[in-house]
C-alpha cells in the first residue's frame, strides 16, 4: 500500500452526508451533464481526462510521483486506441462520479461496482473486469459471512461493499474509512474484527503483510465499469469500442497478467 496511515472512522456527521451521496450525485447529472465533452471535443484537445483514485494498489496507485497500476495502464491503452492522450486526476473515491457530472474530467476508472443506483447517475461501460468483495482478519478471525455476525467490519465509504457488509452485520458493526489503507490498518491494528474489500485488493494485501493476515471467503460478486457522463453517448460508445479492441488484440491479456498473473476480464 502506499499510505498507511491510521484513519479514523467516519462519524454520524459523515455518515448523514453519505446519505445525501446518490442525491447529490443525481442533481449533479441533471444540471451539468449536457456540458460534458463529447468524443469531437476530446479529439480536438488531444487529452482524455480520466478521473481516479490512487489509493487502490495494484489497480491505479503511486510509486513516489509516478502513478501506475492495471486500471492506469489499460486507461492509456483505451485513449491512445481513441487517437489521444490520457491526462489523469486524483481524487478522493466519493467525490468521483459526481466530479464527473461537473465535468471535472471526461472519463472515470476506478473499479467501480456496476449498480442500478450509480446507473442512474452515470453511464457505465462495458465490464472493464470482474471481483468481488472477500473478507480478510487476522488469523483466528472469522472467515465467513456467518462468522462475521456481531463482528466489528471494515471498508472504504462510498463503495458497494457497504451495503453488502449491512446486510450481514447491520450498521451497528461497521466501521468507515476514507480509503482502502485506513480500514486495512484498522484490521492489522485490532480496531476490527475484519474488513471486506476487493478480491485482488485483498491479495494484494495478504502478500504484502505475509502471515498477519488470512482471506476468508468470497462475500458477493461483482462487474466493474468506467463511467461517462450520463448522456455522454459519443464518447461510451468510443469507449466501449476502444476496450473491445484492446481486448481482441492481446493488449488487454498483457496487461493485465502484468498485474494478477491471470486474464481478469467478465467470463
Amino acid at each position: 500500500m502506499t499510505h498507511t496511515t491510521t484513519r479514523q472512522p467516519l462519524t454520524r456527521l459523515h455518515l448523514t452526508r453519505l446519505t445525501l451521496t446518490l442525491g447529490a450525485l443525481l442533481g449533479a447529472a441533471t444540471l451539468t451533464s449536457a456540458q460534458a465533452r463529447t468524443l469531437a471535443e476530446i479529439k480536438a484537445s488531444g487529452t482524455l481526462k480520466i478521473g481516479t483514485n490512487a489509493e487502490f494498489k495494484p489497480f491505479t496507485y503511486f510509486e513516489g510521483n509516478t502513478m501506475k497500476g492495471f486500471e492506469y495502464d489499460l486507461g492509456n491503452a483505451i485513449a491512445k486506441q481513441m487517437g489521444v492522450k490520457a491526462e489523469w486526476i486524483n481524487q478522493p473515491f466519493d467525490n468521483l462520479l459526481i466530479g464527473l457530472n461537473q465535468n471535472r474530467f471526461d472519463l472515470v476508472i476506478s473499479s467501480h461496482g456496476i449498480t442500478p443506483e450509480r446507473a442512474r447517475a452515470v453511464d457505465f461501460s462495458l465490464p472493464h473486469y470482474c471481483s468481488g468483495g472477500v473478507i480478510l482478519s487476522r488469523p483466528g478471525g472469522p472467515k465467513t459471512a456467518a462468522d462475521l455476525k456481531g463482528k466489528t467490519v471494515s471498508t472504504q465509504v462510498g463503495t458497494t461493499y457497504v451495503d453488502q457488509i449491512k446486510k450481514v452485520t447491520g450498521d451497528r458493526n461497521l466501521r468507515l474509512f476514507p480509503n482502502n489503507a485506513g480500514a486495512l490498518q484498522a484490521l492489522m491494528s485490532g480496531r476490527v474484527d475484519a474488513m471486506v474489500n476487493e478480491k485482488f485488493y485483498s491479495l494484494e494485501a495478504l502478500k504484502l503483510n505475509g502471515k498477519k493476515l488470512q482471506q476468508g471467503e468470497t462475500l458477493f460478486q461483482e462487474k466493474l465499469g468506467m463511467a461517462v457522463a450520463k448522456g455522454n453517448k459519443t464518447l461510451l460508445g468510443a469507449v466501449n469500442a476502444s476496450l473491445k479492441t484492446v481486448q481482441a488484440n492481446g493488449t488487454y491479456a498483457k496487461i493485465s497478467r502484468s498485474h494478477f498473473g491471470q486474464d481478469v476480464r467478465c467470463r
